[in-house]
């Protein structure tokens, strides 16, 4: 039985820069929509 379920990703709602000793790491908040409802993930931006 497959449970997986399709989101789509409707808008980038925040972005957030993390600085290491060498280096960036950038993250941008997503709100996704699917069937129930809208919910908000953090993912690295590429």
């Amino acid at each position: 039985e497959n449970l997986t379920v399709e989101t789509v990703p409707l808008r980038i709602e925040d972005r957030e820069v993390k600085r290491l000793r060498n280096k960036e790491i950038v993250s941008v908040k997503v709100i996704r929509g699917g069937p129930a409802g809208e919910n908000a993930i953090w993912e690295l931006e590429s």
